[in-house]
């Protein structure tokens, strides 16, 4: 703690912080370490520490405790942030709407996640042709196929694909895509065309580490839930590694047509079961509530939106093949 005398300090009314402050303070918390914080910031460490000591003086609060090189939050950082976040995106949003509202340039900063193969393969043209219209803008992006929490860590948008599982953000369809199971042809020829979903037990197959093997093997029917047992001899975390090794003749595996089509109209893959239901996976872009809305941030949506009017663009290949 870092009070005088490690006293805490009572309720002042003449208590000064600033933005920089406040922004510091959960940059720092998202990060964990001064020294990431001081990165992304592009400030020296010790005025991040400086802006960290000087708010818990004002507030009379530990915001931190040291330990081993790290940082952790206290429950009063906790329960700042809890209230901070969205207190500063309305603000921000606010100032924008002023300011950048019209047709004048729009600025600042835009983090947007989204999965790792689905961003290299097709959302970075996207926002490459974004960031030319708005040279004004900074786009920051994290691909990763794990699902970050939005507002705790400081995103304004993601992309997530599959059904919504956060009834707490906001949503925009973009396009459709479906999974379904792949192999490769050699594979075929050394273990036989499955014809039926029974027909997958006991084939070797390639799991995707982020979601249960059970989960990802099953198949809804009429006649009810089929659920093979296969063989899981290897995993990964993401999908396009997965799509190698399926060319590479390791095993069956269950991925979206985006990663897989341009492999499935080359003859690397090929499709199995046609005539089971394909699994919908729909793509939307995503984003914590905040009101006002930001110019910066409606001017995205709107040309993620328009980006996918047409469809999954992947599909448009396949059909134009």
């Amino acid at each position: 703690m870092v009070f005088d005398k490690g006293e805490r300090r009572g309720y002042r009314s003449d208590m000064r912080y600033d933005l920089d402050q406040l922004t510091t303070f959960l940059t720092v918390l998202e990060l964990g370490t001064v020294t990431a914080a001081s990165v992304r910031l592009n400030l020296s460490k010790s005025v991040v520490s400086k802006r960290i000591s000087d708010l818990e003086l004002e507030l009379g609060a530990a915001l931190f405790r040291r330990n081993a090189g790290r940082i952790m939050p206290t429950e009063a950082a906790e329960r700042l942030a809890q209230r901070l976040r969205p207190a500063l995106s309305e603000l921000s949003a606010t100032v924008e709407s002023a300011a950048w509202g019209g047709d004048e340039q729009l600025r600042g900063t835009l983090s947007i996640s989204a999965p790792m193969s689905f961003g290299t393969l097709y959302l970075t043209p996207i926002l490459a042709a974004f960031a030319a219209e708005h040279p004004g803008l900074h786009l920051r992006i994290d691909l990763d196929d794990r699902a970050h929490d939005l507002a705790r860590e400081g995103f304004d948008l993601g992309i997530r694909i599959g059904p919504a599982r956060d009834g707490a953000l906001m949503a925009r369809k973009l396009c459709e895509d479906q999974a379904f199971p792949i192999a490769s042809p050699a594979f075929l020829e050394r273990h036989g065309r499955p014809v039926r979903p029974e027909d997958l037990n006991g084939l070797p197959a390639i799991g995707y580490a982020n979601v249960n093997t059970a989960t990802m093997w099953q198949f809804r029917l009429d006649r009810g839930s089929v659920q093979p047992a296969v063989r899981e001899v290897i995993s990964a975390n993401n999908g396009e590694a997965i799509r190698d090794l399926a060319i590479a003749g390791a095993g069956v595996a269950i991925l979206p047509g985006f990663i897989v089509a341009r492999s499935i109209r080359a003859g690397l893959l090929e499709r199995l079961l046609p005539d089971v239901p394909l699994r919908n996976l729909p793509i939307n872009a995503v984003w914590p509530p905040v009101q006002p809305m930001p110019a910066k941030l409606r001017a995205l949506i709107d040309h993620l939106a328009a980006s996918f009017a047409g469809g999954c663009p992947w599909q448009q290949d396949a059909e134009a093949a």
